[in-house]
């Protein structure tokens, strides 16, 4: 028998598995960090830009979006470096700020934020919080956000008001797959990062054909040309017009492996080309049980973010077999109300709701009940055994004691980060 590590939040769990009968697909640890000086020297030669210094006057602010603690970037080590370059360029650290592009997920921690930037940069830089909801208009005392106009599609564009007050825009992301923008990092960062709950409502609805009732055609992991989600977030980003950007590639270990900069879109394809190209799994056949676990902390924080490693799982595996997933979700399903969107017959009745009243969160859920639909899913979690059954899901406690006798599969130790397709 063999062994492997399996990722579960932030410790890690052993599984027992017959080598002759299971491959395991795809490597997580083994990319090695790139030094101060590597990165370095990537600021010194950015993709289709002038390095920063040269783009940004001593006299002139700057504002730096960072993601929250749902995704790695290797953030502090990149921030650090940036930081100290504005500085020695001219630029005054008072002018200097930092904003985490949260999206409608929930707001950083202060110790997430002292981990994100460091210690260093949170007591030296001043930071703010975005929130999707408009607290001033609720208050009545004016809005959180800037109107920039409509996308070319009909979408009125409100983006936090913070991004009107600085001269220039700075994005620093992380890229991996997103099962349906594509790839994360870059223009997310703005849309749905800085967004409002309307603006990210309404541009996520883009990726569900409410006519066929389905995922929308061109919508997808590892997609951009043609994905109408991804398009429409390059055109609300390009609305704040970013004068520079830094699209890191991660280890588990938040430590920078790949780093490309320069031009905020241009920059941040490249990087997606270069994580397909290093991220894709070739495999022949499906099988009739896929192990698969998100990867750890932050990948398996919550239900919401878990569910990205599960839709790699389901190109894996034959319709009808087994899916052992392993996501501890120590902050529970990522949205209280989530559940409500499981008390339907079926995801038809699911996409019949999402008709009537579309949320963001129901997408996801749609997704994963038509996976659970469509295969056996065990899940090894924090959650308890009534979400999961109402989600459809099997709650178990020991990895090692559900797989069929002569069943043929795939380990996957990090199912967040790769992306498998049938050669």
């Amino acid at each position: 028998m063999a062994f492997v590590k399996l990722k579960y939040g932030k410790s890690e769990l052993v599984f027992q598995y017959d080598a002759t009968r299971f491959d395991v697909l795809g490597e997580g640890g083994n990319f090695l960090p790139l030094s101060d000086v590597q990165i370095n020297q990537h600021f010194d030669n950015p993709f289709f830009s002038s390095p920063i210094e040269d783009l940004i006057r001593s006299d002139e602010s700057v504002l730096i979006v960072v993601p929250d603690a749902t995704r790695k970037a290797a953030c502090g080590q990149v921030l650090n470096l940036l930081i100290r370059r504005l500085i020695v360029s001219g630029v005054k650290p008072h002018k200097v700020g930092i904003i985490f592009a949260t999206g409608i997920h929930r707001p950083v921690t202060e110790d997430e934020k002292k981990r994100i930037l460091t210690p260093f940069i949170y007591q030296r830089i001043k930071h703010f919080d975005h929130s999707a909801k408009d607290f001033l208009k609720l208050a009545g005392i004016g809005s959180s956000f800037a109107h920039y106009g409509y996308t070319s599609n009909g979408i009125r564009i409100e983006l936090n008001k913070l991004l009107l007050e600085y001269d220039h825009i700075v994005l620093i992301g992380g890229v991996t797959f997103h099962y349906f923008a594509g790839f994360t990092g870059g223009r997310k960062l703005v849309c749905p990062g800085l967004a409002s709950e309307h603006t990210i409502s309404e541009t996520h609805k883009l990726a569900f054909d409410f006519e066929k009732k389905t995922r929308r055609q061109g919508v997808g992991i590892g997609l951009l040309k043609g994905n109408l989600v991804h398009e429409t977030f390059v055109e609300i980003a390009g609305k704040v017009k970013p004068t520079f950007s830094v699209n890191t590639i991660a280890n588990e270990r938040d430590e920078a492996v790949s780093v490309f900069c320069g031009d905020w879109k241009l920059a941040h394809e490249k990087a997606c080309s270069f994580y397909l190209e290093n991220h894709s799994l070739k495999i022949s056949e499906k099988r009739d049980c896929v192990v698969v676990s998100c990867g750890g902390f932050p990948f398996d924080l919550n239900l919401i973010q878990a569910h990205k490693a599960l839709e790699s799982a389901s190109y894996a595996c034959k319709e009808g077999g087994m899916i052992i997933f392993i996501a501890e979700c120590a902050d529970g399903l990522g949205r209280e109300d989530f559940l409500k969107w499981f008390e339907v017959k079926d995801s038809e009745e699911l996409a019949e709701r999402l008709c009537q009243n579309y949320e963001v969160n129901g997408q996801t859920a749609w997704s994963l009940l038509k996976k659970a639909e469509n295969f056996n899913i065990k899940i090894l979690t924090n959650l308890n055994e009534e979400a999961c059954l109402k989600m459809r899901m099997e709650k178990i406690d020991d990895l090692n004691r559900f797989l069929p006798n002569g069943t043929h599969g795939y380990i996957l130790p990090y199912g967040a980060k790769f992306l498998t397709f049938m050669t």
